[in-house]
């Protein structure tokens, strides 16, 4: 889903998100964690040994920078996607939130051709509201608008996993929120990947198993399969329209 006319009001959208940060104001009203989220500095370590290996093996320029939860880290991106250069920037149990506080040193360094981004099913488990998930999604967009313009952005769906099925309403309304908004500017796209893992499921009940590792919340071979199939025609768009 994206549209490809330029909205004229991006930029004005920046100058709006800034002052918003400034001021403590969220992006969207009632916006509300309910929870005190963890902090990013958890993540030192990882981020650091991300830092450390790019400088003994520098990843390539241009590539495709997937960038998320341990959903992202666990997926073989090579076997996946091998015609493209890939680099997985994914470090488990992470939020949007992490993204955005680590942004600077997890993407700006690398100048990729694209971002692929999974994250916010931890923010939802941690307790956070839909529309602070929302929130978080629209402040990195705008991080990626001013720091690597004119890169696309494809955000693959919070997935209505077996173990958090119970967490799907909140998790529906973040990706709808996220689709929507997504919808209406450009170079950014919403992978729906959620829908197609649910297209055989019965009203009312999580997707098949067979989408699952064992832990009924991150995929197996088959689960990465299917997403392949939502992500591929929305990356190569993405890539065409640049």
């Amino acid at each position: 889903m994206n549209q490809l006319s330029r909205p004229p009001t991006f930029l004005a959208f920046l100058t709006a998100a800034a002052l918003l940060a400034l001021t403590g104001v969220g992006l969207f009203a009632g916006q509300d964690a309910t929870k005190k989220q963890p902090a990013p500095q958890r993540w030192e370590k990882q981020i650091a040994a991300f830092e450390t290996e790019d400088r003994a093996d520098p990843p390539p320029k241009n590539a495709i920078l997937f960038l998320g939860s341990s959903s992202i880290r666990l997926w073989d991106l090579d076997k996946s996607f091998p015609d493209h250069k890939t680099i997985n920037r994914g470090f488990g149990g992470s939020t949007l939130a992490d993204s955005i506080h680590f942004f600077d040193r997890l993407v700006v360094p690398h100048a990729p051709a694209a971002i692929v981004v999974y994250a916010g099913d931890n923010d939802v488990s941690n307790g956070m509201k839909a529309k602070a998930v929302m929130a978080d999604f629209t402040k990195l967009a705008g991080l990626v608008a001013e720091k690597l313009p004119g890169t696309p952005v494809i955000y693959i769906a919070i997935k209505p996993s077996v173990s958090r099925w119970g967490l799907w309403p909140a998790m529906k309304e973040a990706n709808d929120g996220i689709a929507a908004w997504c919808d209406r500017h450009e170079g950014f796209y919403f992978a729906d990947t959620a829908a197609a893992m649910l297209a055989d499921a019965k009203n009312g009940e999580p997707p098949a198993a067979t989408w699952f590792a064992k832990d009924g919340l991150h995929l197996n071979a088959d689960g990465y399969a299917g997403w392949k199939n939502v992500i591929v025609p929305l990356l190569n768009r993405a890539l065409k329209d640049q």
